[in-house]
């Protein structure tokens, strides 16, 4: 037998042991798109980084944009969440390292003899970690594990991104419409001042309510430009969102914000069922069973003996030597007891961070009926009662003035008021769609932020009306 046939012959004993790993994370995306609920674009995980194709975001944007539509254009273009999907790829990468055996190690020896009639000698050593095969299996499944809480971490990042885009278009809807009732309640300002100037002019109004109602003008313009601020910022929010730039900024918004429902059931927002649902809570499970498996990996290579198994081959003379050994290291002084202990303390306190996350979501499920309870409530109060009631209230003033019964001031802070409720009901609306969107999002997973409240430009408005209104009462 030749020295040049023996590598190859060892090897091919061994080539049945390696494993079939895979770094493709196609897999992980459906896994993903399963557990979220949402369309992810193929082509956005899998493409290099800079592959993008702007045709479809282009239609998208060529019509008035809507919520649905909004998110389907985040998913495709928000680079933070291609970068979450990119992460999965990590995970899936070092479970297919886990699950690879040890490289055998090769060692060759030649010898050359003093006494030229002698053949070349030599020898060949084939050495394999049997104890770093053995425990391959358990290492697979830690990674394993931790690729499922990369998953569920994942999924939780579309939920909160499509959320965080549905929360973003509805604050620009209201702004657009809380604009145009600024920009209606300043023109009421103005004829407000307009009045009152050609009043004092003709000896009839005194000229501390000539001022009164200037200043009053003067307020709702800065509250106009603190309106038109916010829109645009608020614009900025969902365009990064979005991911879009350069000449794809240019789109316009659909209608305003409908109406609240007339009815709102609750009753099948239950505990058990937003339990089920968390990719937070599903995370957190897999990261226990991936510090299991790390504590018991971890007291097998404390206990367990490394041993090196190899054959060996020698060429003396004429004949060939073959035969086998094996070299084992003895775990008496270190038996990874304190890596051990120390694993298992994380996993103590990762247990208990997983109750504690339970009660936080029952909590947060508590707050989230709450909120999108008193968003609802406050929101067909002002669809069904204070609007409708301000109108009337604007109708009526009208008439008395065709009959000379009340003044101009009286009509023209009935129409302030009128604007002022159309403002607020505005960012009412905003609160109850995005309530309506957070609860959503809590039941198909992921926990995400409260709604805002009311911006102080809404109150500015209201003080500047109350203001002019209180002068107007006097006349």
């Amino acid at each position: 037998m030749r020295i040049e046939r023996l590598l190859p012959a060892a090897l091919a004993l061994l080539l049945p042991l390696t494993g079939c790993a895979t770094t493709s994370f196609s897999s992980d995306l459906r896994r993903v798109e399963q557990l979220s609920g949402a369309p992810i674009p193929l082509r956005v995980a899998d493409g290099p980084p800079e592959d993008h194709d702007p045709t479809v975001t282009r239609e998208v944007l060529a019509r008035p944009l809507t919520a649905d539509a909004a998110v389907a254009v985040a998913f495709r273009n928000n680079r933070h969440l291609r970068a979450s999907l990119r992460d999965l790829g990590v995970a899936r990468g070092w479970l297919a390292q886990a699950g690879t055996l040890p490289n055998p190690a090769v060692e060759f020896d030649l010898r050359y003899q003093t006494d030229r009639s002698q053949p070349l000698q030599g020898d060949v050593r084939l050495e394999f970690a049997l104890t770093r095969a053995i425990l391959t299996g358990q290492r697979a499944g830690l990674a394993r594990a931790e690729l499922e809480a990369a998953q569920a971490r994942v999924a939780g990042t579309v939920l909160e991104t499509g959320y965080a885009v549905r929360a973003a278009f509805y604050a620009a809807q209201a702004s657009e419409e809380r604009l145009a009732a600024a920009q209606q309640a300043l023109d009421a300002f103005a004829a407000a001042r307009d009045a009152a100037r050609a009043l004092h002019a003709a000896g009839n109004l005194r000229a501390l309510d000539l001022s009164v109602q200037e200043a009053a003008y003067e307020t709702a313009r800065v509250t106009v430009a603190e309106i038109e601020l916010e829109r645009l910022d608020r614009r900025e929010h969902l365009q990064r969102l979005l991911g879009l730039h350069g000449d794809a900024t240019e789109w316009t918004l659909a209608e305003g914000l409908p109406p609240a429902p007339e009815a709102l059931s609750l009753e099948a927002m239950t505990e058990t069922r937003a339990l089920a649902a968390s990719l937070d809570l599903a995370a957190q499970r897999a990261n226990l069973q991936a510090l299991a498996r790390r504590v018991g990996l971890s007291r097998a290579e404390g206990w367990l003996p490394d041993v090196t198994v190899d054959a060996h081959a020698e060429q003396d003379g004429n004949s060939i030597e073959v035969g086998g050994g094996a070299r084992v290291t003895l775990p008496i002084f270190d038996q990874r007891r304190g890596a051990t202990a120390a694993y298992g303390a994380q996993f103590d306190a990762a247990l208990e961070r997983y109750y504690a996350s339970a009660v936080d979501l029952r909590s947060a499920l508590r707050e989230a009926r709450n909120r999108l309870r008193s968003a609802h409530a406050r929101a067909r109060q002002y669809d069904a009662v204070i609007v409708p009631a301000r109108e009337r209230v604007l109708r009526e003033t009208l008439l008395q003035y065709n009959a000379m019964q009340v003044s101009v001031f009286q009509l023209l802070e009935a129409r302030r008021d009128l604007l002022d409720a159309t403002l607020r009901r505005a960012e009412v609306r905003r609160e109850f769609w995005t309530a309506t969107a957070g609860t959503t999002a809590l039941f198909a997973g992921r926990q995400v932020g409260a709604a805002g409240h009311a911006s102080e430009s809404t109150e500015s408005m209201s003080a500047a009306s109350m203001g002019a209104g209180a002068s107007a009462g006097g006349h």
